[in-house]
């Protein structure tokens, strides 16, 4: 099963033109950004392949995101940096990121479709759909765009922390992670506020 436009098709014929997609990528690493992106997609915008990011390797996201940047109306694109996830906790941290990637978001969207979240602090009216990366056609497409987004960011940290390996495990905590964090401890981008960055802090301290 692949997303639709049921809902954005449901928002239309409730008077809304700009309906924007909204989803975000990296709530779960220990290193790194949440990235969020929101999408207006027009209607009838055929992606054969599009669906949930998660669902989909890596070189079909590379591709559906240039096609999605291609085609959308409008692309929003918001992020929390590790020191705002720490802060917030990765829930708050993580609507920041929406917030954002609203904000910047041309059109304004006049509606929105969130993949389970209620986001606080904006105009427009919003539906939130539990796993609606799975069912919206525009959060599908935002899901993709914010994954992509993270990915690159990940890829560039590299560069200045090689010892991570942040261009293959994108901050996940993967075995070779968690190895890896072990012997160098942690750098600039990881999140102090998540285990097992925070037992590694605090056994530090207790040395």
């Amino acid at each position: 099963m692949q997303p639709t436009e049921l809902f954005e098709s449901e928002a239309r014929r409730r008077g809304y033109r700009r309906v924007a997609g909204i989803d975000e990528a990296g709530r779960g690493p220990l290193a790194g950004p949440v990235a969020a992106a929101a999408v207006i997609l027009p209607r009838r915008c055929l992606l054969p392949t599009l669906n949930d990011s998660k669902l989909l390797d890596e070189r079909e996201r590379d591709r559906l995101y240039d096609q999605i940047m291609a085609r959308a109306i409008g692309v929003g694109l918001g992020f929390a940096d590790p020191g705002e996830i720490d802060r917030l906790n990765i829930l708050e941290a993580t609507r920041l990121a929406m917030r954002c990637a609203v904000a910047v978001l041309c059109p304004v969207p006049d509606y929105l479709l969130l993949d389970a979240v209620v986001l606080r602090g904006v105009a427009s009216p919003q539906r939130p759909i539990i796993k609606g990366d799975g069912l919206s056609v525009s959060i599908a497409a935002a899901s993709i765009i914010a994954k992509v987004s993270r990915d690159r960011l990940m890829r560039e940290a590299h560069l200045r922390y090689p010892q991570y390996a942040f261009d293959v495990h994108k901050g996940y905590p993967t075995p070779d992670h968690l190895r890896l964090l072990a012997q160098y401890g942690p750098c600039e981008i990881h999140r102090r506020s998540f285990r097992p960055v925070s037992d590694y802090c605090q056994a530090v301290r207790h040395e």
